[in-house]
């Protein structure tokens, strides 16, 4: 059975989840790819076949999605993820995609403070208006993000957000990759807009000390300003207009927007949501 699904992002925490997914289905898919570099364990995946292909290069999509049906499309949040995001729609419309499965972000709106917020809304319009079938998944805050922390955790038995004691619904990639699974592989999702949440909104303080619990150790959340939390990310070499589009990001946590809890995933996969206690006893072994 030939490929007809195409995904970007495939070597990212969600596209390589996804791609294990789709494997682990028997679902053959294609993986667009910058380059062929470092992919090994993607193109060992069964079903798994690797094109290469850049967002900024309109003839090199157009290669990629040659008979392609379904695409999900997933890029890093940069400077430059409207226009590349912009730049795959129209190739695929041109190409003749049936159905683009977009991964956006939670809150997604035109109007909204947060620069992320912004672009993806302003994607999934571009998306809609040529009337291809479409599914946005709209996940919260990533439980794998604390993997980011993986050092001051481990070193120092802390981590920092300028979050204050605002809950958030943090969902886990695995189960993101999960509905994406379902959408590209079932019409049912055909134009449907999925928030996708973990089963409870949580503190940062309650991070630790699930943490904590786990590992046998305590595990403290410190609270920043954004001001400090700006000048870290400054220091670890954070491109400006993304550490600029975080720190607007965990204000709009802050602020209490991010703590809806949906239950898209239980709904489409039939399996409840990944609950933070279970990331933090799967993941244990990286913060020891």
């Amino acid at each position: 059975m030939s490929a007809n699904i195409l995904i970007t992002g495939a070597t990212g925490n969600i596209g390589s989840e996804l791609a294990k997914q789709l494997s682990a289905h028997g679902v053959p898919f294609r993986a667009m790819v910058r380059s062929l570099k470092g992919t090994e364990a993607l193109a060992a995946l069964s079903g798994a076949t690797l094109i290469t292909g850049d967002l900024n290069d309109p003839a090199s999509l157009q290669q990629a999605l040659q008979g392609i049906e379904k695409a999900f499309l997933l890029t890093s949040s940069s400077e430059q993820a409207e226009t590349q995001q912009l730049n795959f729609v129209k190739a695929a419309q041109e190409a003749g995609v049936q159905h683009i499965v977009k991964l956006s972000q939670f809150a997604a709106a035109k109007d909204s403070p947060v620069r992320f917020l912004r672009y993806h809304a302003v994607v999934e319009e571009a998306i809609q208006r040529p009337g291809m079938a479409y599914t946005f998944l709209r996940p919260n805050l990533f439980m794998q993000g604390l993997l980011g922390f993986r050092d001051t955790i481990v070193h120092k038995n802390a981590f920092f957000a300028a979050i204050g004691n605002a809950r958030i619904s943090m969902v886990d990639i695995r189960d993101i990759a999960a509905v994406a699974v379902a959408a590209l592989t079932s019409n049912d999702h055909h134009n449907k807009t999925y928030n996708l949440t973990g089963p409870a909104a949580i503190t940062h303080a309650e991070i630790a000390a699930q943490l904590s619990n786990v590992l046998g150790r305590t595990i403290r959340f410190i609270d920043v300003t954004p001001e400090d939390m700006r000048h870290a990310l400054d220091g670890v070499g954070f491109p400006a207009w993304q550490a600029d589009g975080l720190i607007e990001d965990y204000a709009h946590y802050a602020r209490g927007e991010a703590a809806v809890v949906a239950n898209s995933i239980e709904e489409v996969t039939g399996r409840p949501a990944r609950d933070f206690g279970m990331f933090a006893r799967d993941y244990a072994g990286a913060f020891k």
